[in-house]
């Protein structure tokens, strides 16, 4: 295990987030605890990161067998089981009020412990406001899907302990993916500028300029990014999209207003890889 990664590290949320946030530790020999909602939703998070580590080995990204990664994974439904780590990172639905409330649990049953959020848009003073120390805590958005993903945004609160900052930047290192720094504001840096991309993209395609293939290729081949803006919204879900865009309007103003057809498109069910339907079908 390398020497600057949290020895114990708690995960609260064991979905496709919390579920990749786990890999990433187990890969780089990290003990991980999951926590969900129930004895059947933890046996479900196990069952999803074992097949992800599995999936490593195969592909030979894992530097040990798949079970004995596996093996440094507890995955409970009880939140007593964060007691000993050193690190706990939320990871439920952007919810702001679920978030907080999940914090202040894992405050409690991890007293020590640096608490970080995967919140990838929410403001982390509003989420600090009822911790215990927030100096401890700060905002470690990654990205979908987080084992092939190279970047962490590390998201600096307003009483985030300058230390903190400096000791984060070594994890996502030792995690073998690149951090970027940026201060506490509405969508930070990484989800401000895809937002805007992709309520463009749906703009053109709403108004006809192209299809949603020909959008994302001129992304892809024009300017090399790695997917289309369209087909990633299918990714991180419509829904979620959504509710991004929606916070950043209410914030930064009309310009982060969603448009129609993504409105239309949640309000039909159609949320993306996740339903089988989106932008594309999956």
């Amino acid at each position: 295990m390398n020497a600057d990664l949290p020895r114990t590290v708690g995960v609260v949320g064991g979905g496709r987030m919390g579920a990749g946030i786990a890999h990433a530790f187990l890969v780089a020999g990290g003990h991980v605890v999951v926590v969900e909602s129930s004895d059947g939703t933890a046996a479900a998070a196990r069952g999803r990161i074992g097949d992800s580590l599995a999936k490593a080995a195969a592909k030979g990204t894992l530097d040990e067998p798949a079970e004995s990664a596996a093996s440094r994974l507890v995955a409970t439904a009880d939140p007593a089981g964060l007691a000993g780590c050193e690190l706990v990172i939320e990871a439920v639905p952007e919810d702001a009020a679920l978030k907080a409330e999940v914090l202040a649990l894992a405050g409690k049953q991890a007293p020590g412990a640096v608490l970080a959020t995967n919140t990838s848009s929410l403001s982390l003073a509003g989420l600090a406001a009822g911790l215990a120390a927030p100096g401890r805590f700060l905002g470690l958005h990654f990205f979908n899907p987080v084992p092939v993903s190279d970047l962490v945004e590390i998201v600096v609160a307003p009483q985030t302990e300058p230390e903190l900052v400096t000791r984060a930047q070594g994890w996502v290192a030792a995690l073998g993916k690149t951090p970027i720094t940026v201060r506490d504001s509405p969508g930070f840096a990484s989800s401000r500028l895809g937002v805007c991309l992709a309520l463009e993209a749906m703009r053109m395609l709403e108004e006809g300029v192209a299809s949603a293939a020909d959008i994302d290729v001129a992304m892809t081949l024009g300017y090399r990014h790695p997917v289309g803006p369209l087909r990633t919204t299918d990714i991180v879900g419509l829904d979620v999209r959504l509710a991004i865009a929606e916070h950043l309007a209410r914030e930064l103003g009309p310009r982060f207003e969603p448009p129609r057809i993504l409105r239309d498109l949640v309000a039909a069910g159609h949320l993306g890889r996740k339903t089988g339907q989106g932008f594309y079908t999956w």
